[in-house]
């Protein structure tokens, strides 16, 4: 189990690091920047474990993030913790799936049925969000290969195992604040966008 865990860990940075490459070359292109605003928020992820820092004689616990929305169906547990606009015109969603099927849970299924979408295997690639204000659907950025800027669940989820997630969208102009995450079969998800830091 370990070393499966560190695989998937291994993958994760792998996609932030391709993320990053990625963000970094669009902000060349687009001379917009952000692509330093971009690292904070992935590694931001990783910062709960962290916070328990300042206090010497309480053991912290760990905050929980409060949940933006949650949906239930496909055999998961979808919980959306974070939803921020970055400086280089991208929208970062992120947080956690629990697999509360009983069984494997792959994610095949929320990969997208797009062709080119059909390589990044049990993902998150096929999610999007929907601008009603705005009548427009954002689909996950993809990188020049078609793979997404988004979590891939190698190997799937066993029963009662819950991890990280995140996908990467085109943000929304300004001012447009509330959108819906759809994915899958899931029921749609109506979340606040943040603006990142």
């Amino acid at each position: 189990m370990n070393t499966r865990r560190t695989m998937i860990a291994r993958r994760a940075m792998t996609a932030v690091a391709i993320t990053t490459g990625l963000v970094l070359t669009v902000a060349g292109c687009g001379g917009g920047g952000g692509g330093d605003e971009e690292k904070p928020d992935t590694n931001s992820k990783s910062t709960p474990s962290a916070k328990g820092e300042g206090k010497d004689d309480e053991p912290q616990k760990p905050e929980a993030e409060q949940a933006l929305a949650e949906a239930k169906g496909d055999g998961v547990t979808l919980v959306i913790t974070s939803a921020k606009r970055d400086g280089g015109g991208f929208l970062t969603v992120s947080g956690k799936v629990t697999n509360s099927s009983g069984g494997l849970w792959t994610g095949g299924q929320w990969r997208g049925d797009e062709k080119e979408l059909q390589k990044n295997g049990g993902s998150v690639a096929g999610a999007s969000l929907v601008d009603g204000q705005g009548k427009k659907r954002y689909l996950v950025l993809r990188d020049t290969s078609g793979r997404c800027l988004c979590t891939k669940f190698e190997g799937g989820l066993d029963s009662g195992q819950t991890v990280d997630w995140f996908a990467q969208f085109p943000a929304p102009p300004e001012g447009t604040d509330k959108v819906t995450f759809q994915v899958g079969s899931m029921p749609p998800a109506p979340i606040e966008i943040s603006e990142g830091e």
